[in-house]
């Protein structure tokens, strides 16, 4: 999908205020939060995400640490997606992204925010920097299930 510069423009303004103000930013000492530690070889991210699961509802949700402004932005923007979700809506939103990162077709109204990382797959090396989060997700995801099988 064709963007004009205007947007290109739009787009890299999304990125840098989710860079520069990350929101659900922080930490918390709580074990109703599962705890995903997620890090990269090839970049300098290093992200925890903490997700509270109540029933299938994402109450909450929490990131710390440092990356790229690919990936800290990436994070932020995830955070703001899925706060709130049904683990169902959270899923579809991660399979509309990794869609959009493998240069598949897309639902754009699922994204929100988050399409701003439309020309990542571009640049292949940064794919893993934009997604480290939502794989991060998905790990939370199978530990809240693990929990609820004990």
């Amino acid at each position: 999908m064709p963007f004009s510069l205007d947007h290109q423009e739009l787009l890299r303004e999304i990125i840098v205020d989710n860079y520069q103000h990350p929101r659900n930013f922080g930490e918390v000492n709580d074990d109703s939060y599962v705890t995903i530690h997620m890090d990269s070889a090839s970049c300098i991210d290093d992200i925890y995400i903490q997700v509270k699961m109540v029933s299938d509802k994402i109450e909450d949700v929490k990131w710390h640490g440092t990356g790229c402004a690919i990936s800290m932005a990436s994070t932020s923007i995830m955070s703001e997606l899925i706060l709130g979700a049904k683990k169902e809506d959270a899923l579809n939103i991660m399979k509309e992204f990794n869609k959009m990162m493998a240069g598949e077709d897309f639902d754009e109204e699922v994204l929100g925010d988050a399409i701003c990382f439309i020309n990542v797959n571009r640049q292949p090396s940064r794919i893993t920097c934009a997604n480290i989060s939502w794989r991060g997700l998905q790990k939370a995801f199978l530990e809240e299930e693990k929990k609820e099988h004990v």
